[in-house]
C-alpha cells in the first residue's frame, strides 16, 4: 500500500518509512521552526552582526521566560556564522561566540569561562589584569563580532556589590571590544540591567513573549507538525488542538514542542500514527499520574 505523506515536509517523508524505534529517536532531536518573534530577533541580530565598528555598538538584551526558544535563536546565529580556520595566520575565527554567565557573577569566573569555551590555557593564579587582557586579545584575534552572554539573570545571584561589578564589566566590554554584545536571560535579566542607567541605555530590549491563541501559534504548530514523522495527517491547525496546547503548555514554546513530541511518540507506539486533542489529553494524563 502506498502511503500518502503529503502532510509532511519533503525531508521528513523519507524518515516516515523508518521503523518505530528509529522514528521515536528522531522525535527527540531538536528542530528549528521559525516563528514571527524569533524571525524578528534573528533579523535584528543579523543587522547588528554587520554593523560597522564604532565607539558605541548597538547591543541587545534578548529576554523571555525559560523555554521560549532563546537558546535556539543563539544557536541559529552560530550556524549562520560558523567558526573557520585561517591557515595563513593559524587562527580559528569565531565570528559568533556563546558563553554563559557564571552562576555567581564573578569577574574571574567570567573570564575563565570564556577561556574554557575558546580552549585557551590559563593559570588559576593569574592576575585579573592578565586574564582580562588575554580574553580581549583572543576575541579580537578571532574576529568575534557577536558575543552572546546567556543566563544574564545570574547577575541577581550575587550581592549588590557583585551585581554592580558585573554590570560594570558589561559596560567595560562593550566599550573596550567595540563589538555587539547580546545579553540573554529571563525577565529578571531585564530588571537587573535596568538598575544601571548606562547599561540599560546600551542594551536595547527585545522580548520573546509567551504564546496566546493566535494565528501565529497555529502556523507554528502546523509547521512543527510537518516535521514529525507520522504516517497519517493530524489536525494541527484546528482550534481544539491549539486550545489544548495553550492550556497544557502555559504558552511556553519548549513545552508546546515537548507535548507534540510526546504525543507523536505515543501515536507511533499505539500505531494510530496521528495526533488529535485526545492524544494530547492522554499525554497530560500520563504526566499527572507520574507526578502524583
Amino acid at each position: 500500500m502506498t502511503l500518502d505523506l503529503s502532510h509532511l515536509s519533503t525531508p521528513t517523508r523519507e524518515l516516515a518509512f523508518q521503523d518505530a524505534k528509529a522514528r521515536i529517536k528522531l522525535l527527540q532531536t531538536a528542530r528549528w521552526v521559525a516563528f514571527p518573534r524569533a524571525g524578528i530577533a534573528v533579523e535584528e541580530l543579523e543587522r547588528r552582526f554587520h554593523y560597522p565598528t564604532r565607539a558605541r555598538m548597538p547591543c541587545m538584551l534578548l529576554y523571555g521566560d525559560s523555554g521560549m526558544g532563546k537558546t535556539m535563536i543563539l544557536e541559529k546565529m552560530e550556524r549562520q556564522h560558523p567558526k573557520s580556520y585561517d591557515e595563513r595566520r593559524g587562527i580559528t575565527k569565531r565570528p559568533v561566540l556563546i558563553i554563559q554567565m557564571p552562576a555567581s557573577p564573578d569577574e574571574r569566573r567570567f573570564y575563565t569561562r570564556i577561556l574554557d569555551v575558546l580552549g585557551a590555557p590559563y593559570s588559576l593564579r593569574e592576575q585579573m589584569a592578565a586574564l582580562e587582557g588575554r580574553v580581549i586579545h583572543l576575541l579580537q584575534e578571532m574576529g568575534t563580532q557577536l558575543l552572546f552572554i546567556d543566563e544574564v539573570h545570574h547577575l541577581l545571584a550575587g550581592s549588590q556589590r557583585e551585581q554592580r561589578r558585573a554590570l560594570n564589566l558589561l559596560k567595560f566590554l562593550t566599550s573596550e571590544l567595540k563589538i555587539v554584545i547580546v545579553a540573554v536571560g529571563t525577565s529578571d535579566a531585564f530588571h537587573a540591567l535596568q538598575t544601571d542607567v548606562q547599561v540599560a541605555s546600551r542594551f536595547e530590549p527585545l522580548l520573546i513573549p509567551r504564546w496566546s491563541e493566535t494565528e501565529a501559534l497555529r502556523a507554528f504548530v502546523v509547521a512543527y507538525g510537518r516535521l514529525l514523522p507520522l504516517r497519517k495527517a493530524s489536525p494541527f491547525g484546528e482550534p481544539e488542538i491549539i486550545r489544548a496546547l495553550i492550556t497544557q503548555s502555559a504558552g511556553i514554546t519548549g513545552r508546546v514542542t515537548w507535548l507534540l513530541g510526546r504525543a507523536a511518540e505515543m501515536a507511533i507506539q499505539d500505531s494510530s500514527e496521528f495526533i488529535d486533542a485526545g492524544t494530547l489529553e492522554r499525554v497530560s494524563e500520563r504526566l499527572r499520574i507520574l507526578a502524583a
